[in-house]
């Protein structure tokens, strides 16, 4: 019962729904952030102390604060009722997992930048080639972590999708409790259930490197 949905739409849609957004946000997170963490780490440029103060700054801004600014902002590009406001962030960064990534980028030895370099690489050849590989427990723990916040997110999901076709998992299982009727606990606890096991197989599939990377980030060269 709990897997026919609601309003003509099958759960399988929303798990579906909820797969693509956690997919995309989590490569958009890997990406903006293993290059910001790259740039905080390696290289010189005006201000950037500044720049890191002012990214780090906003780890302390409740999300609260940003709800109604953020809500206008995609209101006028006519983004409500798609995935891009929950998509489209996520390719700018997130502060938590830019100082993650920097952290276990700053425990590797310069010496392999500088000895890539006079072998002829340039600092993107250096980024892609040396210090992506050897930072991968960094980046997996990054997949792992991020993943489960967007597949567990509800607050944004809740705000911009109206359209039943357009729920992810979470914002699925609380349409089966309805305050006006009946609630069926049953169908929800199910659901709420199978939700459970895409992050139950990450942690069990990345367990050892997500540990890995926690333990080591900073901690040894």
């Amino acid at each position: 019962t709990g897997w026919k949905g609601f309003g003509a739409v099958g759960f399988g849609t929303f798990f579906k729904n909820s797969i693509i957004v956690s997919s995309l946000a989590t490569l958009g997170v890997l990406i903006s952030s293993s290059m910001a963490a790259y740039s905080f780490a390696r290289l010189n440029y005006p201000g950037k102390t500044l720049w890191f103060a002012c990214m780090m700054s906003t780890l302390m801004l409740p999300a609260q604060v940003l709800i109604i600014p953020q809500y206008i902002i995609f209101h006028r590009l006519n983004w409500l009722n798609t995935f891009l406001p929950l998509i489209v962030p996520s390719f700018f960064t997130n502060a938590f997992f830019v100082f993650l990534i920097m952290q276990f980028i700053q425990s590797l030895p310069v010496e392999l930048d500088e000895a890539a370099i006079i072998d002829g690489c340039s600092k993107y050849s250096v980024f892609f080639r040396i210090t992506l590989p050897m930072i991968s427990p960094a980046l997996i723990t990054t997949i792992v972590i991020n993943f489960y916040w967007k597949w567990d997110e509800f607050m944004q999901p809740l705000l911009y999708l109206s359209r039943p076709e357009m729920f992810t998992a979470s914002i699925a299982i609380k349409a089966f409790a309805d305050a006006s009727s009946t609630t069926n606990y049953g169908s929800m606890f199910a659901m709420a259930t199978l939700s459970l096991i895409p992050i139950f197989l990450i942690f069990l599939f990345f367990n050892r490197h997500l540990v890995e990377g926690i333990s080591t980030s900073g901690l040894k060269a």
